[in-house]
């Protein structure tokens, strides 16, 4: 099943390890015995009280010697002066099970900054040594750990027993690179992960000069890596800049249009509504030549009123109720009634009247 809570450990040495090997085809002929001087290696064996040399390059083993540990007439010169392969090749030290023994540890997490000191002080509870005792390497195991954990291998021989081998090889003209256990292996094509058994004041001194060089190639790979990722970024950005100042200006003239657009909107509405209003119904000049037209001249009218498509008349008529079939006759107007009770003028034997008629919209129906 996938750990989602697993650590994602990024080895960015690695891959200036595998960039480095990428650009290698760049470097000057000249200048490529200073920054590689990987020529193979030579392994160094104790079997009992002899040394077995043997001869590693491109994963192909040959065995050289096999000399006896109290021989000091043995030089590293004898093997110079017969193969000169191996005057760069480096040398390694590997112990073997009757020399050297491992332990796999399960530590807290918190333990990984300091691994080295968090061993030292616990020591005594893991093997029947104390510190002083012996020399120990520990280096991490990939694979899966318990939560909070990791998984650790610790590499120890006795102080003596490898003292007793270094001065051996010391006598011999020998600088060891390392020292190492053949049932945990280091890889030799990479040393970032390599542990060693050779105590700090044992260990050859790296030259300058490769390292220098090294570190100037892995500073011109960084600065070219960043300029290829980092140029394309800026000249993304100021296009995207660029772009932005446009799209500013173009909003505000879009702004500046939708507001005019609003302001026409407004005047086109408003003029919509009033045509809408004139429209409705008719004018009160047409209402009143219509009038005119339909009352007699025995009837006289002497008030009218026109609201919300409400015409109101009042006035004195010889048969009040006829005026209501001809308002009704007429195009104009509709549902003619009368708005209060006829009443009889003594005085001039006229009916007095109220009526209140709907006047017709364009379009056929009453107003309201």
């Amino acid at each position: 099943m996938l750990n989602l809570n697993s650590t994602i450990d990024l080895n960015f040495k690695q891959f200036f390890r595998w960039w480095k090997r990428e650009l290698v085809f760049l470097v000057p002929e000249k200048l490529k015995p200073f920054l590689n001087n990987e020529q193979g290696f030579i392994i160094i064996a104790p079997k009992g009280n002899q040394l077995v040399f043997t001869y590693r390059f491109l994963d192909i083993n040959e065995h050289l010697v096999t000399v006896d540990r109290a021989d000091r007439s043995f030089t590293l010169q004898n093997l110079y002066s017969k193969d000169e392969r191996l005057i760069k090749a480096k040398i390694i030290l590997r112990l073997s099970s009757q020399d050297a023994i491992q332990k796999e540890l399960s530590l807290p997490i918190a333990a990984k900054e300091n691994l080295h000191q968090v061993v030292s002080y616990e020591l005594d509870r893991y093997t029947p040594f104390k510190a002083e005792q012996v020399y120990f390497a520990v280096k991490i195991l990939a694979g899966e750990n318990e939560p909070g954990h990791l998984r650790v291998m610790m590499i120890l021989t006795t102080r003596e027993l490898l003292d007793g081998f270094y001065d051996d090889v010391r006598a011999m003209g020998i600088s060891l690179l390392f020292v190492d256990y053949q049932d945990s292996p280091n890889n030799l094509d990479g040393f970032d992960e390599a542990y060693n058994l050779l105590p700090e004041k044992f260990r050859q001194k790296t030259a300058n000069l490769p390292r220098v060089l090294n570190g100037a190639l892995i500073a011109m790979t960084s600065i070219l890596l960043i300029l290829v990722i980092a140029m394309p970024v800026w000249f993304e950005s100021q296009t995207v800049d660029a772009l932005q100042l446009k799209a500013e200006k173009l909003e505000k003239d879009a702004k500046k249009v939708k507001a005019m657009q609003s302001s026409i909107d407004a005047v086109i509405d408003e003029t919509s509504q009033l045509i809408k209003e004139k429209s409705a119904s008719p004018d009160v000049i047409n209402i009143l030549n219509t009038l005119s037209l339909l009352i007699k001249d025995d009837t006289s009218l002497n008030y009218a009123q026109y609201s919300e498509g409400h015409l109101q008349i009042q006035g004195e008529s010889p048969a009040a109720s006829a005026l209501l079939a001809v308002l009704e006759e007429s195009e104009l107007f509709s549902n003619a009634r009368f708005a209060s009770p006829v009443t009889q003028d003594r005085i001039s034997n006229l009916e007095r009247f109220q009526i209140t008629v709907d006047v017709v919209k364009a379009g056929g129906k009453s107003g309201e």
